[in-house]
Order: C-alpha cells, then sequence, then structure tokens
C-alpha cells in the first residue's frame, strides 16, 4: 500500500525559520521577538524587515514556505526563544511550530522544532545553520508514544541505525509503517515521497542506511498507521567529514 502524509517534511521548518547568533556577527540585529512577530504576521512584507539574502538564508523561500505552511495549517504559530548553546560557545535559538487542520474525520495536530544558528547585519538576519530539525504530525483523539531514535549526525560513509519504536507494546494491535529519504530534489520542490507501508512486527520500524560519502544532510519521512491514530515525521541527519561535527 502506497501512502503520502499529509504534509511534506521539509515544509515544517526548513527555510522558514532562523535563529541564533554566528561567531563574529554584527549583534545589533532585530531580537527574537521581533522575529517570532514577522513569523506569526500573514501576507507578504512582515519578513522583509528582518530577514535578508545571505549564507543558507532566502526571504523569497522563506516567506513562500511560511505562505505554504499556514494554507495547511491556518492557526499554525511559531515560538522563537533563546537555546541551548553550542560546544564552541555559539548561541542558538530553537523555534516550534504548531497547528491543527481538520480533514474529514480526522484532527490532525502538528508540532516542528529547530536548533539553528544565526547571522545577522547591522539590521537584519542574512544566514543561518540548522544544527537539528525535526518535525511530527499526529491524528486520533490522544498522542500516541512514538521515539525516533534517529542520530542527529553521522560521519561521510558511516553506516547507521533509523529506528521509530512505539513507546507501548502493541499488545496484538495491527501497525503498519515505513520510512524513505526525502531526495533533493522533493526538498526543491516541496514533494513528500510516496511511502509504501507494511506490516510491522516488533513495536516499530527498524533500519541500517549508509550515509553519502560527502558532508551534507539526509532528511528522512516517516509514517505510522496504528489503531489509536496516523504518526508522519521527519528528522534531518547532518554527515559531517569528521568528528568535531557529530556533537555540536
Amino acid at each position: 500500500m502506497r501512502f503520502r502524509p499529509l504534509l511534506p517534511a521539509v515544509l515544517a521548518l526548513a527555510g522558514v525559520v532562523v535563529g541564533g547568533v554566528w561567531p563574529g556577527a554584527v549583534r545589533a540585529v532585530p531580537s527574537l521577538e521581533a522575529l517570532q512577530t514577522a513569523l506569526n504576521t500573514p501576507g507578504p512584507g512582515a519578513l522583509a524587515a528582518v530577514l535578508e539574502a545571505g549564507p543558507g538564508l532566502d526571504p523569497q523561500d522563506v516567506e513562500a514556505r511560511q505562505a505554504a505552511l499556514r494554507q495547511r495549517f491556518p492557526d499554525a504559530r511559531w515560538t522563537v526563544r533563546p537555546g541551548t548553546p553550542l560546544r564552541d560557545g555559539r548561541a542558538t535559538t530553537e523555534v516550534v511550530v504548531q497547528g491543527t487542520r481538520q480533514l474529514g474525520a480526522y484532527a490532525f495536530r502538528f508540532e516542528a522544532r529547530q536548533q539553528l544558528v544565526l547571522g545577522g547585519s547591522a539590521a537584519r538576519f542574512n544566514r543561518q545553520q540548522v544544527i537539528r530539525e525535526s518535525s511530527m504530525l499526529r491524528s486520533g483523539d490522544s498522542d500516541l508514544g512514538v521515539s525516533l531514535l534517529i542520530p542527529d549526525a553521522v560521519l561521510t560513509g558511516q553506516r547507521y541505525d533509523l529506528d521509530v519504536i512505539f513507546d507501548d507494546p502493541l499488545e496484538g494491535s495491527v501497525a503498519a509503517g515505513a520510512i524513505k529519504p526525502v531526495t533533493v530534489a522533493e526538498l526543491i520542490s516541496l514533494e513528500t515521497p510516496a511511502l509504501e507501508l507494511e506490516a510491522l512486527g516488533g513495536g516499530g520500524l527498524f533500519k541500517t542506511v549508509q550515509a553519502p560519502y560527502q558532508p551534507g544532510t539526509q532528511t528522512w519521512a516517516v509514517l505510522l498507521v496504528h489503531p489509536k491514530g496516523i504518526v508522519s515525521a521527519t528528522k534531518q541527519v547532518r554527515v559531517v567529514a569528521d568528528q568535531s561535527g557529530l556533537n555540536l
């Protein structure tokens, strides 16, 4: 059975939110409060006051993705707050976006999180680096307990595990699931890969994969179907060339 999740993984936050401070960046940049206000202001123009083009940051792309997310979740709300500093002393910002959507008889609840490092000019934020990124979309009356045991970072060429586990025993329930990488083309076009569901045994999804041999990122799309609800999740994995990049 092939199933296409309701929300593309990359529409969650990628290119939509920014935060943190790069070393050596000019500190006279908009406040996190100003950034939060701009993200929560519908319509064009609000983000232009706090963003300008730079490494890893395209304001037009940000605005387009923000609008696409609002179209799917009209009540989407961004929260921007200071994050945990990195080991090298760089400040970070945590950005959380939450929203709901009714689709027929199904009520969906969405939450996505990023930890980012940001740099700025004298007036606007103009560069960003994503440290961690994940999202989760749920249906059902209660949150089905699911753990994404997927690393934040791996070495180039490394084999690593992708484990997605139901927190509570299935106790005879029949569940199905799938996990698949999101391609670069899908990221650019804001498409979600079609996922082919298979019956699950052992309480979750378990897969071993190999990282690319060049530094970059991999994004994984996960889908779980359970009698208590549907869970669609995404997780970005940084692919780094040396050990120093594993635990920022």
